[in-house]
């Protein structure tokens, strides 16, 4: 192999972390790898003036775009707070669009997205962002296919992740294409990652979602299904629980959290799922049952259609111990759903 080299663009107001943490993948790969397979890092910018990151560090770039008029293997802009909103610099622009489009790979970290829909690299292509500013995306790159729920994507030569930490994985998958799952589970392992995501897995969970008042509708609604996972909910049932309209209660559900009551309780459903499928050898079809879903298919195509993958190939990818867990009794026929 020869070494591989990176360009991570930066710029005023850049995140720190969409910067420091695909730098420290490449550096513990580079520690663990022959000096002719290395990785060749460069910061580029508009000038090689320090630039201002969100969080008040400065970053020294190590060239500028005009010193940098070559192919590199991989090409990835850095997010940044302001980018979702801003006109990124026309000299960033050009640069991508003659030297970032002609890298064997090219695409973003988190607001970085933005930057490339600027440039035209996104158009009739798949991609994702941050989940806070994945609808922004669509809406301002219709042509583009935004994945609002995914750490991070590859559509041919473009990658693109979530936000902050998710840059980390993206550089991980990267080092594990080039070199092996091995080296990037060794480097995953010296920084401390305590789970490797992979581009599949969801972004945030829906408890994370702002929750209601206890006494309100759409707060009844959410503490009885997160505490009753097990039963059924068709929408009058839910609308008796908030004690409304059902068409009141999904205004109040879609204007409170930014979905509907139906979308709600499936991702709890699923979201409990992924955690048993991650942390348990239970066979799927007893999760299934047990997370509320009519059957493993009704499971099975929630995650196609949310995930990407089915809950099978879910637990072979982000369960850290092995298909079985010590000491599980459970004799279950595997499952392929």
């Amino acid at each position: 192999m020869t070494r591989k080299t990176v360009a991570l663009i930066i710029h005023d107001g850049v995140q720190a972390l969409d910067v420091a943490g695909p730098l420290d993948v490449f550096a513990e790969a580079n520690a663990l790898l022959p000096a002719d397979d290395a990785y060749d890092p460069l910061l580029l910018a508009t000038t090689t003036d320090a630039v201002r990151a969100s969080n008040g560090m400065s970053i020294v770039p190590h060239r500028s775009f005009a010193q940098a008029r070559r192919r590199f293997d991989t090409v990835l802009v850095a997010g940044g707070p302001a980018l979702a909103d801003a006109q990124p610099e026309a000299t960033m622009l050009d640069w991508l669009r003659r030297w970032g489009a002609r890298a064997e790979r090219y695409g973003s970290i988190c607001t970085g997205a933005f930057v490339l829909g600027h440039a035209g690299l996104l158009d009739g292509r798949v991609a994702t962002t941050h989940w806070q500013s994945a609808a922004r995306l669509a809406a301002r790159f219709p042509a583009c296919r935004v994945e609002q729920d995914r750490i991070h994507t590859r559509d041919g030569a473009l990658v693109t992740s979530a936000g902050v930490t998710a840059g980390i994985d993206l550089a991980l998958a990267l080092v594990g294409e080039d070199h092996s799952e091995t080296l990037a589970l060794a480097c995953a392992k010296r920084l401390v990652v305590v789970t490797r995501r992979q581009g599949g897995q969801s972004q945030f969970s829906p408890l994370l979602l702002p929750q209601g008042d206890p006494g309100s509708p759409v707060g009844r609604v959410q503490a009885y299904v997160v505490d009753h996972l097990d039963e059924r909910f068709p929408v009058e049932r839910l609308a008796r629980i908030a004690g409304t309209s059902e068409r009141t209660m999904a205004r109040l559900f879609v204007k409170e959290l930014g979905q509907t009551p139906h979308d709600f309780v499936e991702s709890v459903r699923i979201d409990q799922a992924r955690n048993l499928l991650e942390a348990t050898g239970r066979a799927v079809k007893a999760i299934a049952f047990d997370c509320g879903f009519a059957n493993p298919q009704q499971m099975r195509a929630a995650f196609q259609r949310r995930l990407g993958l089915s809950p099978r190939r879910y637990r072979e990818s982000f369960r850290p111990s092995p298909a079985k867990e010590r000491g599980s009794r459970s004799t279950s026929p595997p499952c392929d759903f």
